[in-house]
């Protein structure tokens, strides 16, 4: 973890006479500046950090009201952490300023059934609301690989996925109401507990993903759906990963609608094979998961039509998982492959990129020959389902070796082109933040560029919400 060297910083310097001020409108226990309590805070997954002034730990509304309007009457910057499970910088406080972390606001306040929803604070862990949601027989689905670590407030604030998104969609589609304070510490509440609401503007869409440039969300309404009654899994294994790429692309175009559809390739395999064990994945140089869900009388029915498809293109093996155990033991293999990845001692450049279905083969194709040009291992797995592949540069040395880094940040240059002209994005779940701050005008058309600049000086007009990051 580098500080500040990898990003422009500057620090806003606040007086012992400002924080005493700070800590008399929020409460003298919710403020910290000691050193080691602001490096953590200072940093997410991503390879660089920066130095808040202070850190808030707000745990409840009131003192998120309370640290705004003091931020902004005296034009402190102020950057909101959640989890600091991201992977592009999103919550690195690189103007200095107040870091603002909801972590403990973590009360998951409602769950009714009857009206189909979950109200949560920010701080709740997702895997904690799901767990509890599933006991009363309900599903919230947008499940990231951190779902074990991540808070919601997080998810809302990247608009997250996770591979079941490809038949249940991203979190934005489970987001019916948010409770969010602006940056002058006015309280806004759009949407409610109604899963079908036209009144007004989508405002709701305008928050979620929005990195905490907007607003700070201190409530959300979420919608839940009935959990499926069963599920069932194929894993296969295929020789090269162009074959199962298009596999992917067969299986979908076959009529079959998979609640998860993922691929790996060799690169990571073989780490996992190395941190897990080799007896934990089969030979081969690709790897797909594809799970069905829905009622118990039909999945493994159709898991067997399934099966039978798959092995006629050209899988070198294929296996079953017929229950839930089964199932949950290989979720928990796929969300240990950024580990395994991270456990090469190389650093991991974290590209969630995203094609068109149709361009899943040629990203593969474009990917292979990116290796053998630059010399870095590129390491590609995720929601195949989507086309969102994780595209991860393995990178020796990139933190501490100049020419490593200048080496690795021109392939990066080279990938997200790649993508913006095969009409690709630059991000699928894991925000813009500082990482993909660089292409972002290359990835948005001016207009675009322009209103996301007015909407952030229309609501923010002092720009104290995390300034430094991709809207100026």
């Amino acid at each position: 973890m580098g500080f500040v060297d990898q990003v422009e910083t500057s620090s806003a310097g606040l007086s012992s006479g400002m924080i005493d001020d700070l800590k008399e409108a929020v409460g003298a226990e919710k403020v910290s500046t000691a050193e080691e309590v602001c490096r953590e805070f200072g940093a997410d997954r991503w390879h660089a950090a920066a130095m808040p002034d202070a850190v808030v730990e707000a745990t409840s509304r009131d003192e998120v009201v309370a640290t705004l309007k003091f931020a902004n009457e005296n034009e402190i910057p102020v950057t909101t952490r959640g989890a600091g499970v991201g992977y592009v910088g999103g919550c690195v406080p690189v103007k200095g300023g107040i870091l603002l972390s909801v972590r403990k606001m973590d009360r998951i306040l409602e769950i009714n059934p009857a009206d189909g929803v979950a109200v949560v604070e920010p701080g709740v862990i997702l895997n904690d609301l799901q767990e509890q949601v599933r006991d009363k027989g309900w599903y919230y689905p947008p499940d990231p690989a951190s779902l074990k670590e991540c808070s919601v407030g997080g998810t809302i604030a990247t608009n997250a996925g996770g591979p079941r998104c490809v038949k249940y969609g991203v979190t934005r589609h489970y987001v019916l109401g948010l409770e969010v304070v602006l940056p002058n510490g006015e309280i806004l509440e759009t949407g409610g507990r109604c899963h079908k609401n036209k009144t007004g503007l989508d405002l709701i869409g305008m928050f979620v993903g929005s990195e905490g440039l907007l607003g700070v969300v201190t409530k959300a309404t979420l919608r839940l759906i009935p959990h499926p009654e069963a599920r069932a899994m194929l894993t296969a294994t295929f020789a090269n990963f162009e074959t199962a790429a298009e596999a992917v692309q067969t299986i979908l175009n076959s009529g079959w609608q998979p609640s998860g559809l993922e691929i790996t390739d060799g690169f990571t395999l073989q780490a996992a094979r190395d941190y897990l064990g080799p007896e934990m994945l089969p030979d081969g140089d690709a790897h797909l998961i594809v799970e069905l869900d829905g009622r118990k009388n039909t999945v493994l029915q159709d898991l067997g039509h399934l099966k039978t498809l798959v092995e006629s293109l050209g899988a070198v093996s294929v296996e079953e998982a017929r229950d839930k155990e089964s199932c949950e033991a290989i979720w928990t293999l796929r969300r240990e492959f950024s580990y395994s990845l991270r456990d090469t001692g190389l650093i991991k450049l974290n590209e969630d990129i995203v094609v068109p279905r149709s361009r899943l083969v040629d990203l593969v194709r474009f990917a292979r020959q990116l290796e053998k040009d630059t010399g870095i291992p590129v390491a590609c797995f995720g929601h195949a389902g989507d086309g969102n592949i994780h595209t991860n540069l393995m990178v020796k040395n990139y933190d501490t070796d100049p020419v490593a880094r200048e080496k690795a940040d021109a392939a990066l240059d080279i990938l997200f082109h790649w993508i913006i002209e095969n009409d690709g994005q630059i991000t699928g779940e894991h925000g813009v933040g500082l990482a993909k701050k660089r292409w972002f005008k290359d990835a948005v058309s001016p207009v675009s560029a322009d209103l996301h600049r007015q909407l952030k000086a229309t609501l923010d007009p002092k720009g104290i919400l995390n300034p430094g990051k991709f809207i100026e």
